[in-house]
């Protein structure tokens, strides 16, 4: 009979070797308990060898392509047998004793499908980091922020987010899930590629009764960025995409059209201020973004269908403003400004 492991920290990686010299041995150390595993996204660099030679005590899966962060994860975790999963970016500091705080919540709060550790910034150690912050929101438009980060201000940690706190989305970044829940929603989605995936399995899990936490007495420090630099427009059309994607697949009919057609002219907007500012290829990218959404949208009717029909009543973290109205027209660049 083959056992159940209670924690897997599971560490997707590509072209990472020097993530993985200078951060995985933190995580073994720090991780008394739990099974380590790290799933190879067909490297080219030596990230197969450094594993090999430096980490033969890690559990090693090697996937035969790049299948990108969402399906990536999705391969791997099929081939893992714990009660939790532990989704770990290998650009993450993982502190001493990060796993017993979120692992004591999830035990004792069966409603919970998953939770995040706080994530602060591992080239500033005071400040929170973008992905994740002290947990996730989203506006009415699919705008995503967290307690920390606003767009793109970022506040420094002064403990202010210290409460247990229910949110809309956990960071893909260090994400700790429930692996009954995250198998009955169908795992994150793998046509998104990278990018949005962990938002759109937060809103799926909660429309499925399960709640989202982040857990800030659990601390990571986060590199960010290392995969695709945050003005690289093929991360910009993933976003814009993605975003696109998610809204389609989970908003309730009643409010379906009416957000969309308000996310056209945003994008619209977005795109023209991207070509008067000069970026052209982030320009370019939202109307690619918008362009491939049209193309892909039929083939999530049935999705979306079965979303809606699956879902258990409203969730928890999505809010009716628009962020877009409250951070540029009245000025509210910290989350606790932010009037609700």
């Amino acid at each position: 009979m083959i056992r159940m492991d209670k924690v897997a920290v599971v560490i997707l990686n590509y072209n990472g070797a020097d993530m993985l010299r200078t951060f995985l041995p933190g995580v073994i150390g720090n991780s008394s308990g739990a099974t380590i595993v790290v799933a190879d996204n067909a490297s080219t660099d030596d990230s197969v060898a450094v594993m090999q030679e430096c980490f033969p005590q890690v559990r090693l899966i090697q996937l035969d392509n790049n299948y990108g962060f969402a399906d990536g994860y999705n391969m791997a975790l099929r081939q893992v047998d714990a009660e939790y999963y532990l989704l770990l970016n290998s650009d993450v500091e993982v502190t001493e004793g990060w796993l017993s705080p979120l692992l004591d919540f999830m035990d004792s709060h069966d409603d919970v499908a998953a939770c995040q550790p706080k994530i602060l910034s591992y080239k500033d150690k005071g400040n929170f980091e973008y992905a994740g912050a002290s947990g996730g929101f989203i506006d009415r438009y699919g705008y995503p922020f967290c307690r920390g980060r606003l767009f793109g201000t970022i506040e420094e940690d002064k403990g202010q987010y210290d409460d247990v706190c229910q949110v809309f989305w956990a960071t893909g970044a260090a994400m700790m899930v429930r692996s009954s829940a995250y198998w009955d929603t169908g795992g994150l989605d793998g046509r998104f590629f990278a990018h949005m995936e962990e938002i759109d399995l937060c809103w799926r899990l909660q429309a499925k009764g399960g709640a989202v936490y982040v857990v800030p007495q659990s601390t990571v420090h986060h590199v960010g960025g290392a995969t695709l630099d945050k003005s690289n427009p093929r991360k910009t059309f993933l976003n814009f995409r993605n975003n696109l994607l998610m809204l389609y697949k989970n908003l309730p009919d009643a409010e379906l059209h009416g957000v969309m057609r308000t996310r056209a002219i945003l994008d619209y907007i977005a795109a023209f201020k991207f070509l008067a500012t000069f970026h052209w290829g982030d320009f370019k990218a939202v109307i690619r973004a918008r362009r491939e959404y049209k193309t892909m949208r039929s083939s999530y009717d049935e999705v979306r269908r079965e979303n809606i029909i699956n879902s258990k009543g409203e969730v928890v973290g999505r809010t009716s403003f628009s962020l877009l109205w409250q951070y540029y027209i009245h000025g509210h660049k910290k989350y606790s400004q932010l009037k609700r």
